[in-house]
Parts: structure tokens; sequence; C-alpha cells
């Protein structure tokens, strides 16, 4: 073996510990830098925009990019948190009207009025036997047990919320130093791959179109879902509708539950007030519209753009949801179009040239 073999094995053998040392030390980062970089990937052309606005100035652009992003997180959360807890001390006083006018006696009969399972509900709620007074107790009993248990979480949701807080902070710090020097990282990176320029750039090119397809289809699907829950909010006349909306929006995109953490309570708030068919309404409408766009609209969105089968689309976004959570809705897809591409480069580069080569006659000798 060689001298220059030796230093060879040696040296690669220490880069790979390295890399090995500081992806440890930069595992708890990783999901804050992902969402940063698909944050930085979708704003960059307007990162441009505003860099040649300040004179070629990269710093000021970042900086207020990354003052928007936290404006757009930060205010809808706080106008939301407000409404919530306003609307909180709003159903806590209507509860209480509603047991003290009676309005326990008047369940059962009231859950008979729903077709098909009304008679099961009635029974399961009364029973023969069950005074109203029961019933009431019941009721009192489990709004104590709820508080215990908020009380009791309290301390768990301390530490979620802080772990939520910081990662989200970690994220805008990395997404600041994407925009000032996220070019220049990803030339380095660039030159570094070991392929050649044409599939380099292919690559490239396909990421670059999987990304913004996939954050487009999230986009306009989420959009669609929170119009169309606003267009029964609006006709049912479901109080403060804008907001509802809104909230619909901004929770669309999580998976199982999505929209439904907002049409389901709406339905339940409209059956606690005696509006039983406003609430079946409700409930039809969520379930057979609102959830259902995202099924379809938003595969057909992702799959026009990037040309990834229907069937491998949702299996990816499936997979994706269940390895890595909300930021697999992205991170599916784009792995399903990297492979695409490479297997397309490998079936230009090397399987259609190892044909031509065995069609070929052999030459004369």
């Amino acid at each position: 073996m060689t001298r220059q073999q030796i230093f060879s094995i040696v040296f690669f053998a220490l880069l790979v510990l390295l890399l090995y040392q500081i992806g440890l030390m930069l595992k708890p980062f990783v999901f804050s830098a992902l969402w940063a970089g698909l944050l930085a990937h979708w704003a960059f052309p307007l990162h441009l925009r505003l860099t040649r606005l300040f004179g070629g100035k990269e710093m000021p652009s970042a900086a207020l990019l990354t003052a928007g992003a936290l404006a757009i997180v930060v205010v809808p959360l706080v106008v939301m948190g407000g409404m919530l807890v306003r609307e909180a001390g709003v159903a806590e006083h209507e509860i209480r009207v509603w047991v003290s006018s009676g309005g326990l006696q008047r369940l059962p009969d009231q859950l008979a009025t729903i077709p098909v399972i009304g008679g099961w509900l009635k029974a399961a709620v009364s029973g023969t036997a069950t005074p109203a007074l029961s019933l009431e107790q019941s009721v009192m009993t489990g709004v104590k047990a709820l508080s215990q248990f908020l009380v009791g979480g309290m301390g768990g949701l301390l530490k979620n919320t802080f772990a939520l807080v910081t990662n989200f902070f970690m994220m805008l710090l990395i997404l600041f130093f994407l925009f000032k020097d996220g070019r220049q990282w990803l030339s380095v990176l660039y030159d570094l791959i070991p392929m050649e320029e044409s599939h380099k750039s292919k690559i490239l090119v396909r990421l670059d179109q999987t990304i913004r397809a996939v954050v487009k289809g999230v986009l306009v699907t989420a959009i669609v879902q929170g119009v169309l829950a606003g267009m029964a909010y609006v006709a049912l006349d479901v109080p403060f509708p804008m907001g509802l909306t809104a909230l619909t929006i901004v929770l669309a995109p999580i998976p199982f539950g999505g929209t439904g953490l907002v049409w389901l309570p709406v339905a339940l708030y409209l059956f606690w007030v005696g509006m039983t068919g406003k609430a079946l309404a409700m409930l039809v409408w969520g379930i057979g519209v609102v959830s259902m766009v995202d099924q379809f609209l938003r595969p057909w969105l992702i799959g026009q753009d990037v040309q990834i089968p229907v069937l491998l689309l949702v299996l990816s976004v499936l997979g994706g949801l269940a390895l890595y959570g909300l930021l697999g809705l992205f991170i599916g897809p784009i792995l399903v179009s990297l492979l695409m591409t490479a297997v397309q480069i490998y079936r230009e580069e090397y399987h259609l040239k190892q044909l031509e080569v065995s069609a070929s006659p052999p030459a004369p000798s």
C-alpha cells in the first residue's frame, strides 16, 4: 500500500468521523433547519428583489423577511388566542345558563330528533332509571375532572410549549442566515457534488420544481378548504365566521384532524344550542366536502407539476407524515421526485448506453 493510499484512507475515515459527530450535535436542529430551508427556498425570489431594492445588500433583506416570517406566525396566534379566550368565557356562561334553564332535561328529547341514531342516543343519555339530577351531577363531575386533568398536565404542556417556541426561534435564526449566505453555501455544495454538470443541474431543477409544487399544493388546498368551510359558517349563521375561516386555513395542513379541529367543534356548538338541523348540515358538509377536498386537490396539484403518479404521490405523503410528521408533507414527495430523477439519469446515461453497445454490430476484424 502506497503512502498516498494510506493518506486517503486516514483522511476519509477522519472525515466520516467528523461528519458523524457534527451530525449528532446538529440532530436537535434538523427539523428547524428543514423548515427554514423550505421557507427560504419559497421566498428566495422575493429576497432577490428586495436585495436589488437595497442596493445589493442582502443583510437588510434577510432581516426584513425574517421579521415578516415572525409577524406572520405571531400576530395571528395572538389574535386567535385572544378570540379563543374571549369565546371560552362566553361559552362557559352559555353552558351555565343552558344547564340552569333545564337544558339537560330537554337533551334526551333533542337527541331523539336526530335521524337514524336518535333513539339510541336518547336511551344512552337518559336511560329508564337515570334522573335528570344525576345527569347534571355527571356533567359537573366531568367538568371538574377535566379541570383537574388540565392542571395536572400543565407541566407537560409548558415543557412542550417551551420546546416549540425554542425550535421556532431556532428556525428563524437559520432562516436569516440562509437568506444572507444561502447562495454562497449552495454554490460550494454544488461544486462538491461528484457528478457531471448536466446531472447536477437536472437534480437541482427537479428539486426546485418539487418544492414549489408541494408548497403551492399545500397552500392552495388549505385556502380552498378554508373558503368552503367559511361558506358553511356564514350560511349557518355561526358566530365569528371570518375568524373561524382563518383558523381553518391555518389548521388545514395538519394531518389527522386539520379542518376538523374547527368545523367539528362548530357542529357540536350548533347542536348544544339546539340547532340540530344546522349541526347535521355542518357535519355532512365538513366530512363530505371540506375534508374530502384534501384527498383529491392536493395530490392533483402536486402531481400535475412534478409528474409523479398519483398513487405514488399519495403513498409518499402518507409515509412522510408517518415518518416525519407535518414536515413529511414536503419531504415525502421531494424524496420520491429525487428518486425518479436519479432513475432517469441512470436510464439515460447507463442503461440505454449499455443497450446501444450490446445492440451495435461487432467491429470488423
